[in-house]
Formats: structure tokens, C-alpha cells, sequence
């Protein structure tokens, strides 16, 4: 029982440690308040006006993403945009709903079961908060780290699918086709407006062409300027004109936004209940958020953090975008994450510091008390916010990350291509995984294939390289081994030095674990098997160059213990790299060969130059 403590008190121990390192402070807003000056305080109030005027069109237009009313994206650009700078470690990253994530809970909705798509005041706050929960655990066990095995082709060919939706989703809003069941995938969306074209309007698609035709210019030539927010007014003032009988008031019929009242913005609970009965549904979409809005709130940070040249804490920016959606889902709020409109915008606006963000949902929060006090949202047309989304949709396409992909590796553009059909037909948040799966499955086969280079000498003494053409002189044969040596490699490993040790020429084996990484469990019971294979066959295994995690795994497992076997007393079948004389272990892995040999004929060449070929 003793002993058993004692491991469990370790493990303990080890796991506050690896927590630890993740370095999540609680609320580094605090830090923001020294030196916080009246010109910092004007910067970072315009910079907040500016994101404002952005951050609630925006919100609308992904709030009409998701199928849902706008009090959705309207609350997201409030709530979420206010708590994530009290966290984050990038100050000038403005969170919020984005595209993706709202795309996703729309995928998520079409193809979940009708007591879910019945009622998305309950399950969306359920499922921002667990993907809040999700984030927040994720900051502290610092899986963010993970990010990493997620290539550049898995998020173009995610976002292309998911543009490719979003267009196929509001486009039949944009020709009139309001009332009508599309399905979940772009085929089925695709053919429900083919089916249904005798429904098609001329008056929304005059106001969606106007509104498409209005953001082109006004995102190219005036960047600086609110494009959404000028379209909405614009496009509803021309709206109620057409309605006036002096000019035919052939818009009367056309589709309107919902409004919203005060008893809208009541803060209540996510229903935690309703988790025991859905939670095969809602597992998947709950990963698929809170990975998207991590991905997006670090590609943010970092993105940020080069031109301010703060430092960055990935694990503390994760943790940011939980505390955002975790808030967040005690109002009724999209899914938060980081926003690359906005928090560019906040940056060239002169934003000071990480209390724009602060002030820019403060700000959201006073026009939001505006719009629920006054019917204004219900003076849009439908149309025109469907054709903002279109608009933002088309600008989602990148060629040139696109060109990247395809001409890159044949694995790039299988990626790219698997990863974007899978969105066309599957929910998208199975189809962004089935892409991670797809590029994760490339880079194992890739990393499971080490680089094995045998060395022997020649009839001269001189240590050359083995190859088809070379016969093998002597009886002692050095490899070396590049590469991950994990339980992807440790087979091909094995079968690789087994091959070699075949040879009835050979006594000795000198491996050369320089560059061998990351060895696990399997890697050390192949090695294990390794030795003891070439002691049935009469031959010595000798390690040289081993670096010291190497050394560390290898008497840990008690492989070295196994090794060392029939070593005297001063001898031994392992030699450390010396980072002051990096060929010096395979030097005393020769001569440990040789007295194996019981001969000194063979001469030992070493070369220390950077222009020579190193053993």
C-alpha cells in the first residue's frame, strides 16, 4: 500500500506540474490598469467605436448564417467581445461570433433530430457553454499544443466547403425562396431551389443584386469604413421607399428581419438537463466548436501578437474564448472566438490596449438596448442580409492558398480535396475532423518510415556508406537512425535492422541514435526484441550517440538493463552523444567492437570537420 501512495502522489505531482507549465493566469486585465492614461483611453475608445459598428451587422449576418433570429449574433458581439479581453493574452484580439462557428451550429441543426431543431433557445446556450467548458479544460492540459498536426490544406478545403454551403443556403433566400425545406448538405440545398424556381421572386433579388454590388466597392476602396453597417441602412431606406404607393409599393411583400424586445436579453442558465438525453448529438458538434474556436482564437493571437510584438500564450488565449463563450451562454449568444475583420480593424485603429475590446461591448451593449426598445431590425429585408452573407461567403475563397495546396504534395491536395467534399456532404462538424483524421493519417505514414544508413569500412579501413554496389569488408556495420521512432516506425524499425543483422558477414551492429526521436513503448520492446534477435544469432548490438531522454526511456523500461547483459565490470554496450565531441560515442562504440572482436587490425577514421561526412 506504501508503494502504492507513493505512485499515486507522484503521478499527482507530475500532472500539477504539467498544468502548471500551461502558465493560465486568472485575469491578466488587472495587469492593463497600471499606467492606464486619458490618451490611452481615447485610442482605445475610438478603436472600440470603429469594431462596433462592424462587430453588430456582422453578428446579424452570421446570426442569418445559422438559421437563427439576430438576437443571437447581436448578443455573441456584446458578451463575448466584452469578456474575452479580461483573459486573453494577445490584448488586441477582438472576439465574437465568426463564420465558421455559426456555419457549423447551422450544419448541426439541419441534421439533428427534430426535438433539438425545435428548440434552439435551449440546446444553442447548452452547446456554447460546453464548448466553453471544453475551451477552458483544453487552456489548462494545454491541448492547444495539438493544433499543430492540424495542416493548412484541412482548413482550406473546410473553409471552401463551408463557403460553398453558405452559399447554397442563402442564396434561396436571395431569390425569394423563403419557406422551403433544403436538407443539410449543398446537394440537397442545391436541388431544393432547383425544385422550387416557380417560387422565385424578382423584388428580393433586386435588393440582394444592389446590396452585392454595393459591398464590392465599398470592401475594396473603403476598407476603413463600416461596410455592413452602411449597406443595411442603405439598402433599407431604398427598401422603404419602394413600399411608398407613389412609387408602386411593389416591396410590401417583401421578407423582413425579426425583431427583438427587452425580455430577449434575460440572463438564464444553459439547461444543463437536457445533456443526459442528447449527448450523443451534441458530443461532436461541442468538439467541433470549441476546436474551431480555439483555432481561430490562436491563428488571431498570433497574427496579432507579430505586429504588436507582445508574447505569446496560446494556452492563455484558449482559455480567453472559453471564459467568452462560458459568459456568453447565459445570454442567447452564438458561439465567441476570435474575429479577423475585427480585431484587424481594432489594431489599425489605434487601439492602445486590451480595454478597446472592453468598450466595444459596452458600446454593443447600448445600441443592443436601442434596437430592443425601437422596431428597427424588422425595417431589413431579408435579402439584403442574406446577400451580405453571400458576399462575405465569395471572399472566403483564397486561390492562392488554393494553388498552394494543390501544387504543394499529392497529400496536400488529397487533404484539401477529401476535406472539402466531406463539407459538401457531411455536418461540418464531422467533416473538419474527417479532414484532420485524413492529414493526420498522411503525416504518420511519413514520420513512420525512419531513415536507416548503414556505414561499414573499406579494404582501405576508410568508413564509406553501404549501397548496392559496395561489398561489406570487415565484420562490424554502423547505423544510423533519423527520425521519429514512435509505434508508427517501431515495426518497419525492427524488420529494417533484422534485414541487416541477416547478413553472415556481420558480428557487430553499432546503432547510432543520434537523431532518433520520440521513442514510446512499442519503439522500446522492438529494440528489446532487436537485441535479443541478434544474440540468438550469434551478433552484438551497441548504441552510440544516444542522447539522454533516450537513456532516460531506456532504463526506465529496463531495455538497458537487457543491453548491458554479459558487460564486465567498466564495460558497456551503450555510449552517451557528447554535445563538445559529438563523434567521440561512436569512436568508443568502434573500440567496444573491436574487443568484442578480439582485433585491432581495422583502422578508426573520425571526422571532426563540418565539410566532412560525419558517421
Amino acid at each position: 500500500m506504501g508503494a502504492l501512495a507513493h505512485r499515486i502522489r507522484l503521478g499527482w505531482k507530475s500532472i500539477r506540474t504539467f498544468i502548471s507549465q500551461g502558465m493560465v493566469d486568472p485575469l491578466p486585465v488587472r495587469h492593463a490598469l497600471k499606467g492606464y492614461s486619458p490618451t490611452k483611453a481615447g485610442r482605445d475608445l475610438k478603436a472600440a467605436l470603429d469594431v462596433a459598428l462592424v462587430g453588430l451587422p456582422q453578428g446579424m449576418a452570421f446570426a442569418a448564417m445559422a438559421g437563427l433570429d439576430s438576437i443571437y449574433g447581436i448578443m455573441a458581439a456584446t458578451v463575448g467581445t466584452f469578456i474575452a479581453p479580461l483573459f486573453t493574452r494577445c490584448s488586441l484580439t477582438v472576439s465574437g461570433p465568426s463564420n465558421a462557428t455559426a456555419f457549423m451550429l447551422a450544419s448541426f441543426f439541419l441534421a439533428s433530430s427534430a426535438g433539438i431543431q425545435a428548440n434552439p433557445g435551449v440546446f444553442v446556450p447548452l452547446i456554447v457553454f460546453l464548448a466553453g467548458i471544453t475551451c477552458v479544460i483544453g487552456a489548462f492540459v494545454k491541448a492547444t499544443e495539438m493544433l499543430q498536426f492540424v495542416s493548412r490544406s484541412v482548413l482550406v478545403g473546410y473553409i471552401t466547403g463551408a463557403a460553398t454551403l453558405i452559399i447554397a443556403s442563402q442564396l434561396r433566400y436571395v431569390l425569394g425562396i423563403n419557406d422551403v425545406n433544403a436538407g443539410s448538405s449543398f446537394f440537397t440545398m442545391a436541388g431544393a431551389i432547383l425544385n422550387n424556381l416557380h417560387l422565385v421572386q424578382w423584388q428580393p433579388i433586386v435588393l440582394g443584386v444592389l446590396s452585392f454590388a454595393l459591398f464590392i466597392p465599398l470592401k475594396k476602396h473603403f476598407k476603413f469604413l463600416p461596410t455592413f453597417a452602411i449597406i443595411l441602412l442603405v439598402m433599407s431606406l431604398l427598401n422603404a421607399l419602394l413600399c411608398m404607393p407613389w412609387s408602386g409599393a411593389f416591396f410590401t411583400d417583401v421578407r423582413m428581419l425579426k425583431d427583438f424586445t427587452m425580455s430577449d436579453l434575460t440572463c438564464r442558465p444553459p439547461d444543463i438537463t437536457e445533456i443526459g438525453g442528447h449527448f450523443a448529438e451534441l458530443f461532436p458538434v461541442v468538439i467541433g466548436i470549441a476546436f474551431l474556436s480555439t483555432l481561430e482564437q490562436t491563428v488571431m493571437s498570433k497574427t496579432i501578437s507579430a505586429k504588436t510584438g507582445e508574447p505569446v500564450n496560446l494556452n492563455q488565449d484558449t482559455f480567453a474564448v472559453g471564459m467568452a463563450n462560458i459568459g456568453s451562454a447565459f445570454t442567447t449568444s452564438l458561439p465567441c472566438s476570435a474575429s479577423l475583420t475585427r480585431s484587424m480593424l481594432n489594431f489599425k485603429s489605434g487601439a492602445a490596449t486590451r480595454f478597446s475590446g472592453i468598450y466595444c461591448g459596452l458600446m454593443c451593449l447600448g445600441i443592443t438596448f436601442v434596437l430592443a426598445s425601437f422596431p428597427l431590425i424588422s425595417k431589413i429585408p431579408h435579402s439584403v442580409l442574406a446577400a451580405l452573407v453571400l458576399a462575405n461567403a465569395v471572399s472566403l475563397y483564397d486561390p492562392k492558398l488554393l494553388r498552394i495546396c494543390f501544387r504543394s504534395t499529392p497529400g496536400d491536395a488529397a487533404v484539401l480535396l477529401i476535406t472539402f467534399v466531406a463539407a459538401l456532404l457531411l455536418p461540418l462538424h464531422v467533416a473538419i475532423f474527417v479532414g484532420v483524421v485524413i492529414s493526420v493519417s498522411i503525416f504518420l505514414r511519413k514520420a513512420a518510415k525512419p531513415e536507416l544508413v548503414e556505414y561499414t569500412f573499406d579494404d582501405k579501413g576508410t568508413l564509406m556508406e553501404v549501397n548496392e554496389n559496395a561489398s561489406r569488408l570487415p565484420q562490424i556495420s554502423i547505423v544510423h537512425v533519423e527520425g521519429d521512432l514512435f509505434f508508427g516506425a517501431a515495426d518497419l524499425f525492427r524488420k529494417q535492422v533484422a534485414r541487416i543483422a541477416e547478413d553472415p558477414s556481420l558480428a557487430v551492429i553499432v546503432l547510432r541514435m543520434r537523431n532518433a526521436r520520440n521513442l514510446d513503448a512499442t519503439s522500446v520492446c522492438a529494440l528489446e526484441e532487436l537485441i535479443k534477435f541478434t544474440r540468438e544469432k550469434g551478433r552484438h548490438l551497441i548504441i552510440s550517440g544516444a542522447g539522454r531522454e533516450v537513456y532516460r526511456i531506456l532504463k526506465k523500461s529496463g531495455v538497458l538493463q537487457v543491453l548491458q547483459e554479459n558487460c564486465a565490470e567498466g564495460e558497456s554496450n551503450i555510449f552517451l552523444f557528447e554535445p563538445k565531441n559529438p563523434n567521440i560515442s561512436t569512436r568508443y562504440a568502434l573500440q567496444r567492437a573491436q574487443k568484442l572482436l578480439g582485433t585491432k587490425q581495422a583502422d578508426i577514421s573520425i571526422y571532426t570537420t563540418e565539410t566532412a561526412k560525419q558517421p
